[in-house]
């Protein structure tokens, strides 16, 4: 049950870190290496109390599943979870980036078929 979360929680990492900027991929590898304990559950933590405060203007409720993240990296039960809510998240990102693309595509079709005429 606990490799299946891990398993689980690894893939969830690799899809973010396909969708982030190289920089922050870089950075969840660091954080994800096992030396990083030390400074990834005080930062899930510090991120998990800073999307308490969403209401300020500087924090946010996105700080909420950073931490999550952070912490699930060390805590077994809340690996499957936290994967399985990445990894959703994941898949309506990319279905909502196709959309996107998608009608991008075709608004610059219908404009040169506009400019043709």
């Amino acid at each position: 049950m606990a490799d299946e979360g891990r398993r689980e929680l690894d893939r969830a990492f690799e899809g973010l870190e396909e969708e982030v900027p190289d920089r922050l991929a870089r950075a969840i590898r660091w954080l994800r290496d096992p030396k990083g304990r030390k400074i990834r559950l005080p930062l899930g933590i510090l991120f998990l109390i800073g999307g308490l405060f969403w209401f300020l203007p500087v924090v946010g409720l996105e700080l909420i599943p950073i931490g999550l993240l952070l912490i699930a990296q060390d805590v077994p039960f809340l690996r499957k979870p936290v994967a399985r809510a990445t990894l959703w998240l994941e898949r309506k990102w990319r279905a909502l980036r196709r959309r996107w693309q998608h009608r991008r595509a075709g608004r610059g079709r219908a404009a040169r078929r506009r400019a043709r005429a």
